[in-house]
C-alpha cells in the first residue's frame, strides 16, 4: 500500500510554503523596523510548534512535521474514513496499542487469532515469552533445524499423518532408525502398532529377530506371519532394531497413540508407506531427537512445514535447496518478508542484492532514496559515480560507504550484470523506504550475508517464488516460525506447558510473534493495549484486510500520531 501525500495535502503544503515565505519576510522587516514606541501588538510571535514524541527510546527522533505529514497521506485518509478504523481509534486504549506499531502490523497477518488471544492475556504472554525464548539459538542448531524443516516440507503428507497422534510422532522422532526399518514393512509395523504391549519385552532381552523368523510361535505375529518373516529376513532392519531396541518400549509406553494411529487407516497408510519420510528422519536423527522433546511443538512444526510446502506448490516453485536456505536464514528472510514487494525484488535480482548486502551502509542509503538511483538501470555508470560520491547528492552523505562499494570489483560486476536491480528498487520505492525506516528489520536483513548468498545460489528457485510476493513472504514467516518452534522444543524444559499448548493452538500467531519477539513481549505486558484489541476484535479483523492499515501502522510516526490531539480531532470529525 502506497504511503504518499494526497492531492489536497500537496496543494496544502504548497500554500503553506508560500505563507511561510511571507511570514519570514514580515519577521525580517520587523527586525529591521521595530514597532513604534516599542509596542508589540502588531508583531508576529514565533509559533509554538508541536513536537512528536519518540516511538521508543531506541527509535530515531521524529521531526516536528512527522505527524502532520503522516496525516496527509493517502493511507491516513483512507483509514480515517473507514468505520472500523474509527471504532478502534476511538477506544481509550488505542494510543497504548499503537505504541507498539510493529506488533500491531504483524498481528494483522492473523487478526482473528490475535483478537482471541487478547481475551486471554495469560496465553498471550505465554506465547510471547515462548517466541522470545526461541529467538536465541546457535547457528549450528539453526542449520540442523533447517535440515529437519526441509525433510518435513518434502514429505509433508506423511508428517501431517504422524502429527495426528503427537505422542506417537514424538516417539518415532526419538527412534528414527528403528522406525525407518519398520516403515519398510508396513504390514508388520501396523500389527505392532495395534498391539504395542505384546512387543514391549523385545526392548530388553528377548530376541526379536528369532521371533520374527518364526512368527507362528508368537500370538501377536501369527496373523501377519508372512509380513514378519519378510521383516526377519531384512538384515539391515534387524540391525537397526537391535541397535535401538528401546523403540519397542516407546511403542508400549505410548500404546494408545500408536493404536489410534493404526485405527486411522488413511493416516497410517500415508505415513508407513512413505519410506522417504522415515529416511529423512533417520538422516537427521539428532535434529529429530531434539525436536521430539516437545510432542505438541513437533505437531506445530509439521503444520508450519505443510503450510510452507502448500505455498511453494501454489507458486509452482517448491525447491528443496531453497527451502533449506529459507529455514537456515529464517531471521533475515523474515525481516525481508515485512515488505513483500521489496523481498520479491531482491529475489528477482539475487546477485545484485548480495553485492549490496556486503555494503550495508550504502545499501541503506539507496533504500532510503531509490528513485535517485533509477538512472543506473540504463546508461549511467554506477561504478564511476560510486568512485566519486561527493559529486552525487544521493551518495555524498555516505561517501566512504560508496567508495568502499566501488572498490569491490566483484560487487561492481554483479551490479553491472543485474543493473535492472536499480529500476526494481525505484519501482518498489515505498517498500524499500519502509524497510530502511525499520532499523531492526533492515539490520537483521542487510548484515546477514549468508541469506543473500543463499538467494544467489538458488537464484532460479527464488526468481520463480518472487512471482508471488505475498506467498514468498508467507513462506519466510513459516520458516521463521519453525525455527522458533524448534528452539523451544530443544529447550522444552524451560518453557511452560501453557506456552506449549498456546503455540500448538495458534501456529500462525506464533509465526507472527517469532518475527519480532521483543515487540510482542512489550505488548503482552500492556493490559490496556490488549483490552483495546479484545474489545474491538471485529473492527481489527476488518482492518486486517485493508493494506492501508498495515502500511500506516508500520510508519515510524504512527505511535506519536495516536497520541496527537489533531489525530483525535480528525477521528471525531469523520
Amino acid at each position: 500500500m502506497a504511503i504518499q501525500l494526497s492531492k489536497n495535502a500537496k496543494l496544502g503544503l504548497a500554500a503553506t510554503s508560500v505563507v511561510a515565505l511571507i511570514a519570514v519576510g514580515v519577521v525580517a522587516v520587523g527586525n529591521v523596523l521595530p514597532p513604534i514606541g516599542g509596542e508589540s501588538a502588531g508583531t508576529i510571535a514565533p509559533v509554538e510548534r508541536h513536537r512528536s514524541a519518540q516511538v521508543t527510546n531506541s527509535d530515531v527522533t521524529l521531526g516536528d512535521d512527522a505527524v502532520p505529514l503522516l496525516m496527509q497521506t493517502d493511507a491516513f485518509h483512507l483509514m480515517v474514513n473507514d468505520p472500523s478504523f474509527r471504532a478502534l481509534a476511538r477506544d481509550p486504549g488505542f494510543a497504548a496499542l499503537a505504541q507498539n506499531s510493529q506488533a500491531l502490523a504483524a498481528m494483522a497477518q492473523d487478526a482473528q487469532a490475535f483478537a482471541a488471544l487478547a481475551r486471554d492475556p495469560q496465553a498471550f504472554a505465554a506465547l510471547a515469552g515462548a517466541a522470545q525464548a526461541g529467538a536465541a539459538q546457535s547457528m549450528d542448531a539453526q542449520a540442523r533445524n533447517a535440515e529437519a524443516f526441509t525433510a518435513m516440507a518434502q514429505n509433508a503428507q506423511a508428517f501431517q499423518a504422524m502429527a495426528r497422534q503427537p505422542q506417537a510422532f514424538a516417539a518415532m522422532a526419538r527412534h528414527p532408525q528403528a522406525f525407518e526399518a519398520l516403515a519398510r514393512h508396513p504390514q508388520a509395523f501396523a500389527a505392532m502398532a495395534r498391539n504395542p504391549q505384546a512387543f514391549a519385552a523385545f526392548a530388553r532381552d528377548a530376541n526379536f529377530a528369532a521371533a520374527a523368523r518364526n512368527p507362528q510361535a508368537n500370538a501377536a505375529m501369527a496373523r501377519d506371519a508372512a509380513a514378519f518373516e519378510a521383516l526377519g529376513r531384512d538384515a539391515q532392519a534387524m540391525s537397526a532394531l537391535a541397535a535401538d531396541a528401546q523403540a519397542f518400549d516407546a511403542l508400549a509406553r505410548d500404546a494408545q497413540a500408536f493404536q489410534a494411529l493404526a485405527r486411522d487407516a488413511q493416516a497410517f497408510d500415508a505415513m508407513a508407506r512413505n519410506a522417504q519420510a522415515f529416511q529423512a528422519m533417520s538422516r537427521n536423527a539428532e535434529a529429530f531427537r531434539a525436536l521430539a522433546r516437545d510432542a505438541q511443538g513437533l505437531v506445530a512444526m509439521a503444520q508450519s512445514a505443510q503450510a510452507f510446502r502448500a505455498q511453494g506448490l501454489n507458486a509452482n516453485a517448491f525447491d528443496a535447496q531453497a527451502t533449506s536456505a529459507l529455514a537456515a536464514n529464517a531471521q533475515a528472510f523474515a525481516a525481508m518478508a515485512r515488505e513483500p514487494q521489496a523481498f520479491a525484488a531482491m529475489a528477482r535480482y539475487p546477485q545484485a542484492f548480495e553485492a549490496l548486502a556486503r555494503h550495508p551502509q550504502a545499501f541503506a542509503a539507496m533504500a532510503r532514496n531509490p528513485q535517485a538511483f533509477a538512472a543506473f538501470a540504463r546508461n549511467a555508470n554506477f561504478a564511476a559515480a560510486a568512485r566519486n560520491p561527493q559529486a552525487n547528492t544521493a551518495m555524498a552523505r555516505d561517501a566512504q560507504a560508496f567508495q568502499a562499494l566501488a572498490r569491490d570489483a566483484q560487487a561492481m560486476s554483479a551490479l553491472s550484470r543485474e543493473a535492472q536491480a536499480f529500476e526494481a528498487m525505484a519501482r518498489d520505492a515505498q517498500a524499500f523506504q519502509a524497510l530502511a525506516r525499520d532499523a531492526q528489520a533492515f539490520d537483521a536483513m542487510a548484515r546477514n550475508a549468508q541469506a543473500f548468498q543463499a538467494l544467489a545460489r538458488n537464484a532460479q528457485a527464488f526468481q520463480a517464488l518472487s512471482r508471488d510476493a505475498q506467498g514468498l513472504a508467507a513462506m519466510a514467516r513459516q520458516a521463521q516460525a519453525f525455527q522458533a518452534q524448534a528452539s523451544i522444543a530443544r529447550n522444552a524444559q524451560g518453557i511452560s506447558a501453557q506456552a506449549m499448548q498456546a503455540m500448538a493452538r495458534n501456529p500462525q500467531a506464533f509465526a507472527a510473534m517469532a518475527q519480532n519477539p521483543q515487540a510482542f513481549q512489550a505488548l503482552a505486558s500492556n493490559a490496556q493495549a490488549l483490552n483495546a484489541l479484545a474489545r474491538n476484535a471485529e473492527a481489527f479483523s476488518a482492518l486486517a484486510r485493508q493494506p492501508a492499515f498495515a502500511a500506516l501502522a508500520r510508519e515510524p510516526a504512527f505511535a506519536a500520531m495516536a497520541r496527537d490531539a489533531s489525530f483525535a480531532a480528525a477521528v471525531r470529525a469523520n
